[in-house]
């Protein structure tokens, strides 16, 4: 009888190496023909100079980032070319719309028809390209609300989801610890608020300027607190959140 052959340890693991080689050469030529690299990720769409959104805005992950409702339907006009920015936010149930008007010198007014609020910031409003800049990192593709979508993360503390098919934005999470969350319903792009005084903060925003910073901000503070919802309440968290994506965005 012929003596059986026997395959040393050694020439088998050299055999299993080649053919694992061949088969990782034939797969990346596969994905990549003629040893080219792969393709580089998607770069976030800029936003349009204006645009018209409608969002749905969450705040039950986390129960401090609102003394208020926290379910809320926010239109947001976006005005680049006049350097401002209008949120008009329903609460759930409430007859009474609380406004938001953001200006690039940093202020910001938070009003409703009783009370008003006003906040300034060092930076001002969110350029189109405070995403797009630079500073973005890609996270892959993700399914948000059954959108299929690419997903960035930004200065560590938000995610942004765009619909892959048209850059449309479709979500946006704050990761810090307010856990708001915003849903875009629609999206208008070239969409104005065209009546000024949707814009125009009321009388009882501005103080006569003979009193001094301390006793404006006393009374603005009793004015909001004496109101049924505090004015920006939620809404300032937000705004912080945004004006540091802004300083971000100014110097990407």
């Amino acid at each position: 009888m012929a003596p059986t052959a026997r395959w040393s340890p050694l020439l088998f693991l050299l055999l299993l190496a080649a053919a694992t080689a061949t088969a990782t050469a034939t797969n990346t030529t596969a994905e990549h023909p003629s040893g080219s690299d792969p393709p580089p990720s998607p770069t976030p769409t800029p936003w349009p100079e204006r645009f018209h959104a409608v969002l749905f805005t969450n705040l039950t992950n986390y129960s401090d980032a609102s003394t208020g409702p926290p379910l809320r339907i926010t239109d947001l006009y976006y005005d680049w070319p006049r350097r401002r920015n209008l949120n008009l936010v329903r609460h759930q149930l409430s007859p009474d719309p609380l406004y938001d008007v953001e200006w690039n010198n940093g202020t910001t007014f938070y009003f409703d028809s009783r009370a008003c609020r006003v906040e300034r910031f060092p930076v001002g409003v969110l350029p189109p390209w405070w995403l797009s800049g630079g500073g973005a990192q890609y996270l892959g593709r993700r399914v948000a609300g059954g959108i299929d979508c690419h997903l960035w993360g930004k200065a560590g503390f938000i995610f942004y989801y765009e619909e892959a098919r048209t850059g449309r934005p479709v979500r946006w999470d704050f990761v810090d610890v307010t856990g708001i969350q915003q849903y875009v319903m629609s999206f208008e792009p070239g969409v104005e608020l065209e009546e000024d005084a949707q814009w125009q903060a009321p009388a009882y925003c501005f103080t006569d300027d003979d009193n001094d910073d301390e006793e404006e901000g006393k009374r603005n503070d009793n004015a909001a607190r004496g109101s049924g919802e505090e004015a920006g309440d939620g809404l300032e968290v937000a705004s912080r959140l945004l004006r540091k994506l802004a300083g971000a965005a100014a110097t990407s």
